[in-house]
């Protein structure tokens, strides 16, 4: 498995709609494989394909956060929500692609996906709480929002302001 470098935002391809996947099988999986490795090394709860330039409708995630706890790695590639909950939950994000950055974010506590594995296979799950928050703030990824497009303007200009620093500041190092 390879670690895969994670795009900083502002990046232009972090905001670009992703296309479906339709090739399935080995490199899907490697990709998959590499894809997880780098959310656990991060240490994330959820990674979307384009965070890693690949602009692909491909999303793992694992929101097993306990140290004692067994890891439960999904891999959902072309997912689309069917289902909103009408209940909202608030829960504060961060993302990978914005590191130290966090907000209360307001999404429907629960949802329903669909979604095909690395092989093909078609599935269908419904997720509540945490690991819904997780599935739609990939899958927002996906189409080309961050979290941050749910802030107001001059907090998301200061976000984004913090992010092109750090960037200068990895450029220089």
């Amino acid at each position: 498995m390879t670690l895969k470098p994670i795009l900083i935002h502002p990046d232009p391809r972090l905001k670009k709609v992703c296309d479906p996947v339709s090739a399935f099988g080995r490199d899907l999986a490697k990709l998959a494989d590499d894809m997880l490795e780098t959310m656990y090394d991060a240490p994330g709860i959820g990674l979307a394909a384009p965070q890693v330039g690949v602009m692909q409708r491909l999303l793992v995630m694992d929101c097993v956060k306990e140290a004692d706890g067994t890891p439960a790695p999904m891999v959902l590639v072309n997912p689309a929500v069917t289902w909103k909950s009408e209940e909202r939950n608030i829960y504060e994000e961060g993302c990978l692609s914005i590191p130290g950055q966090y907000a209360e974010i307001e999404r429907p506590k629960s949802v329903r996906v669909s979604w095909q594995d690395v092989e093909g296979k078609a599935h269908e799950q419904e997720f509540d709480a945490l690991w819904a928050t997780c599935v739609q703030h990939e899958i927002d990824h996906l189409d080309g929002v961050l979290f941050i497009d749910y802030l107001k303007p001059l907090k998301r200009q200061m976000i984004t302001r913090k992010m092109q620093k750090l960037k200068r500041e990895q450029a220089r190092a």
